[in-house]
C-alpha cells in the first residue's frame, strides 16, 4: 500500500494517527485544518437534516416524525457513545479487529494532538460524523413498526460490536487493512455494514400491516427531494475529506463524486423509462443516492471515467436492487436500505478493484497486486463485512425484543407511531 498511500499524500494514512504520526513528526497546517472541520460539518448535515428528510419523506404522513426523532435522538447517542469507546476502539492501537481503549474518553488528545496535518480532535468529529450517518441509514430497514426504545438498545449494541470493528479492521490498522482492502470512504464500513443490518431487522420485524395489500406511498416527494439534495451536497465532505488533506486526491474524490452521481442519475432515470413508460422524480432522487453510495469506496482510487462508469453501472444495479431483488428477497425493507445502501455499495467495492488499475486510469494497485488479486481482496472485504454486521444485528434485535420487544402493537402501528410513540402529529390541521 506504500505506493497509494504516497500517491495520496496523507489519504488513508491520517485515518490512522498513530500509525502516521509514528512514520515522521507531523506539522498542523492550517488548510487542512480548515478543510476537514467544513467537510466534517458537511457529514453532519448529511444525517440531520439530510437522511431524516430523505426517509422521512418516503414513509407514511403517520409515521414521519417517528423517523425524524429516530435519526436525530440515535445521533446524539452515537456522539456520545463516540467520545466514551467508540473512537478508541475503532482507532487506537489493538489487535487485528479491535483498538484499545488507550483514548476511551478522548484521554491523552489535547488542542496540539494532531492527525496527519489537522488536529486529532477534528479527525475525532470527523469519524464520528460517519458513525452516526451509519446507524441512520439502518432504521429505514424496519421503519413505521419497530418501538423506539428498541432502536437505542439495538444502536448501543450494534455500533460496539459492528461498526466500530469494522471502522477499525479497514481504516485503523486492522485485519482487511493488512489484507489490502481498498475502501475510501466507506463502501464497506457505512453502506454494505447498514445495509445488511437494517435487511435483517426487516426480516425480524416482519412486515408492516397491510402491506402487499394496501397501497404505501411515499407521502411527500419534496421532502424527499430535499433530502437527497443535501446529502448530494453533504457527499462532497463524505468523499473528498477522505483524503484527510486539501491536496489532489481530495480534488479527485471530489469530482469522481460529482460525474459518478450524474452517471447514476441519468442510468436509473432511463430504465425506469423505457420500463416503466415515465421517469419519475423518486427515480432521480434514488439514482443520486445510487451514484454516491457506488463512488464511495473508490472516490480517490479511480479515474474520472471509471467514476463515471461505476455510477451509471451503480443507477442500473440500484433499480435492480429495488424493484427485482426486494421482491425476491420478501423483505418489506421500508426505504430500501439494501436494495441501494447494500447493492451499489457491494457494486462499488467490487468495481473500485477493477478501475483502480493505472491503466484504467486510476492510482494504480500497491506494489506486485494484480487486478484479479485485489477483486478477490475486494469480495472478501465484502463478505465478510456482510457475515459480521449480520451476525451483530442479528444478536442485537433479539436482546432488545428480550429486553423491550422490537414491534409496536399492531393497533398502534396502524394509527400511526407518531401519535403513539412521541405524541405529536406531523401535520395538524
Amino acid at each position: 500500500m506504500k505506493k497509494l498511500l504516497s500517491m495520496m499524500g496523507l489519504g488513508a494514512a491520517a485515518m490512522m494517527p498513530s500509525l502516521a504520526m509514528a512514520a515522521a513528526p507531523a506539522v498542523a497546517d492550517k488548510a487542512d485544518n480548515a478543510f476537514m472541520m467544513i467537510c466534517t460539518a458537511l457529514v453532519l448535515f448529511m444525517t440531520v437534516p439530510g437522511v431524516a428528510l430523505f426517509y422521512g419523506g418516503l414513509l407514511r404522513s403517520k409515521n414521519v416524525l417517528s423517523m425524524l426523532t429516530q435519526v436525530m435522538v440515535t445521533f446524539a447517542l452515537v456522539c456520545v457513545l463516540w467520545m466514551l469507546y467508540g473512537y478508541s476502539l475503532a482507532f487506537s492501537e489493538g489487535n487485528a479487529f479491535f483498538g484499545g481503549f488507550q483514548t476511551a474518553l478522548l484521554k491523552g488528545i489535547t488542542v496540539d494532538s494532531l492527525s496527519g496535518t489537522f488536529a486529532q480532535f477534528i479527525h475525532v468529529a470527523f469519524q464520528c460524523s460517519f458513525a452516526c450517518i451509519t446507524v441512520a441509514l439502518i432504521v429505514g430497514g424496519f421503519a413505521e413498526r419497530v418501538r423506539f426504545s428498541a432502536v437505542l438498545i439495538f444502536t448501543v449494541i450494534w455500533l460496539t460490536f459492528s461498526y466500530l470493528p469494522i471502522a477499525h479492521m479497514v481504516w485503523g490498522g486492522g485485519f482487511l487493512a493488512a489484507d489490502g482492502a481498498l475502501d475510501f470512504a466507506g463502501g464497506t464500513v457505512v453502506h454494505i455494514n447498514a445495509a445488511i443490518a437494517g435487511l435483517v431487522g426487516a426480516y425480524l420485524l416482519g412486515k408492516r400491516a397491510g402491506f402487499g395489500k394496501e397501497a404505501f406511498k411515499p407521502h411527500n416527494l419534496p421532502m424527499v427531494f430535499t433530502g437527497a439534495s443535501i446529502l448530494y451536497v453533504g457527499w462532497f465532505g463524505f468523499n473528498a475529506g477522505s483524503a484527510s488533506a486539501a491536496n489532489g486526491i481530495a480534488a479527485l474524490a471530489f469530482l469522481n463524486t460529482v460525474m459518478a452521481t450524474a452517471g447514476a442519475i441519468l442510468s436509473w432515470v432511463l430504465v425506469e423509462w423505457m420500463v416503466r413508460g415515465k421517469p419519475s422524480l423518486l427515480g432521480a432522487c434514488s439514482g443520486c443516492i445510487a451514484g454516491l453510495v457506488a463512488i464511495t469506496p473508490a472516490a480517490g482510487y479511480v479515474g474520472v471515467g471509471g467514476a463515471l462508469i461505476i455510477g451509471l453501472v451503480g443507477g442500473v444495479a440500484g433499480l435492480w436492487g429495488v424493484v427485482m431483488l426486494k421482491r425476491w428477497l420478501h423483505a418489506d425493507d421500508t426505504c430500501d436500505v439494501f436494495g441501494v445502501h447494500g447493492v451499489c455499495g457491494i457494486t462499488g467495492c467490487i468495481l473500485t478493484g477493477v478501475f483502480t488499475s493505472s491503466s484504467l486510469g486510476g492510482v494504480g494497485y500497491a506494489e506486485g497486486v494484480t487486478m484479479g488479486h485485489q477483486v478477490w481482496v475486494q469480495l472478501f472485504s465484502v463478505g465478510l463485512t456482510l457475515v459480521w454486521s449480520g451476525v451483530v444485528a442479528f444478536i442485537g434485535y433479539k436482546i432488545a425484543d428480550m429486553v423491550v420487544g422490537l414491534r409496536v402493537p399492531e393497533e398502534q402501528e396502524r394509527e400511526g407511531l407518531d401519535v403513539n410513540s412521541h405524541g405529536e402529529n406531523a401535520y395538524n390541521q
